[in-house]
């Protein structure tokens, strides 16, 4: 997308000159002060040493990332992603939303410093910025290192294009305290999401110093990017929780076709598209008059893991599961009438008198129209992570929304408190982080916060 560049600026290209000035730079890579100098001992030694102590969960979904074949007989995927100037914005928010998503959350380990944290962050930058070239995480990689030491890269992703790889980085509330000295550069309202109703949230899937989001065309790159990245963390940061995505429920450009959620109904019709600059501004990205210098040009990113009871819903007549979406599952359309893409009609009566579109249906209580005009940018995935202990589908939407403060995603959420969807819901996994603008050229993602 035109306002989306690969951190730290030496952005993905399909152009050779690129991925050699990135082996390159990976040549000489020594020192963690710049994201583009390659990895820092640590980095090294934290991929030499975390393979096995990484604690990745990834469950029972990982069923899903067996797809290898996907993208080998594709020509490399590179995305061109350089960003003008001014307005610059991290990938995986307005680019068109890929098959597959990994997520995960981080907490940073005991008695890290801010050095500690600044050296990581570099040293993921760095590695992001060549996997989302479709390269190893350093010029070594899989197989040209020395055969009596691990390798840098756990080599899955050989012989795979980029397959549209996005890597997104954002900072949670937690790591602004007294272990980095970044209380005063916290965002005013970066806090813990407050409770809904509705939410049974598990602690250990919420919440995070840190958070990764890749998403890919192919799922085992977006794997890929996420063992990786935990690898060249050993020492400095743990991962708290991860979550794996297949089958996007939004699209964020008018060439993808609307998805559909595992209810079957189309999701994301009115989502924010990459090209509507004006909405873009108005309800995603954070202006320089809203929040930190550091912010300026980013967004906050909401992720919330919800349960569907696919059975019982399976069991719902279709009328009544029309009733509570407030739209037809055959076309999407509103019940007030149209196409997809018609506007819905809240005031219109249908048979008997009734309103055509439910008081109580999701899409009246979710419509910008009844939450003062606000709109999220979402890029939801759904997620089967096998069987509960009853025997049911563990299934759900892994919800991922970004918007320009956490109290318009509230504000929204608040409103869905008499959604008659609810009855099918349950919220039981929750997060809030703070998502930079890219990294200028050189540097690193953070470093406006950090200074370095």
């Amino acid at each position: 997308m035109d306002d989306e560049r690969l951190t730290p600026g030496t952005a993905g290209s399909s152009d050779p000159a690129v991925a050699a000035s990135a082996g390159a730079a990976s040549a000489g890579a020594a020192s963690a002060g710049s994201g583009a100098a390659g990895l820092s001992r640590r980095g090294l030694m934290g991929l030499a040493l975390g393979a096995s102590a990484t604690g990745l969960v990834v469950g029972s979904g990982l069923g899903l990332v067996g797809g290898a074949a996907y993208g080998r007989e594709q020509e490399r995927a590179v995305m061109d992603a350089v960003a003008p100037a001014a307005g610059i914005h991290q990938p995986g928010i307005t680019t068109p939303v890929q098959d597959h998503l990994h997520f995960a959350a981080y907490d940073m380990m005991a008695r890290t410093t801010r050095d500690d944290l600044a050296e990581m962050l570099a040293d993921w930058t760095y590695a992001a910025t060549r996997m989302m070239q479709g390269l190893d995480v350093s010029a070594s990689g899989a197989v040209g290192g020395s055969p009596e030491a691990p390798p840098d890269d756990t080599g899955e992703a050989l012989g795979l294009p980029a397959s549209n790889l996005t890597i997104t980085f954002g900072f949670g509330p937690t790591l602004f305290d007294q272990r980095f000295g970044l209380e005063g550069q916290k965002p005013a309202g970066l806090e813990r999401l407050p409770a809904f109703l509705g939410d049974d949230l598990d602690p250990l899937r919420s919440d995070g110093d840190l958070c990764i989001q890749a998403c890919a065309d192919d799922p085992q790159v977006a794997v890929h990017a996420i063992r990786n990245l935990s690898r060249i963390a050993f020492g400095r940061a743990t991962i708290r929780w991860s979550q794996l995505g297949f089958g996007r429920t939004s699209k964020t450009t008018s060439d993808q076709a609307t998805p559909r959620n595992l209810f079957g109904y189309k999701d994301g019709t009115a989502n924010i598209l990459a090209d509507d600059t004006a909405a873009l501004d108005e309800n995603v990205w954070v202006s320089a008059s809203e929040g930190p210098a550091w912010l300026a040009g980013g967004s906050y990113l909401v992720a919330r893991r919800i349960a569907m009871l696919i059975e019982t819903w399976d069991r719902t007549r279709l009328a009544e599961q029309d009733r509570v979406v407030g739209r037809d599952k055959a076309n999407g359309a509103p019940l007030s009438g149209g196409d997809e893409f018609a506007a819905p009609d809240f005031d219109a009566v249908g048979a008997g008198g009734k309103p055509a579109i439910d008081p109580r249906s999701h899409v009246r209580l979710a419509h910008p129209d009844m939450n003062g005009g606000i709109r999220l940018l979402r890029r939801g995935y759904n997620f089967v992570d096998g069987t509960t202990d009853l025997g049911r589908l563990n299934a759900g939407l892994f919800f991922l929304s970004f918007q320009k403060s956490p109290e318009r995603y509230i504000t929204v959420q608040r409103a869905l408190a008499t959604d008659a969807m609810g009855e099918y819901l349950r919220h039981v996994g929750s997060g809030l982080w703070a998502v930079p603008p890219a990294a200028p050229t050189g540097t690193s993602i953070g470093a406006g916060l950090l200074g370095a």
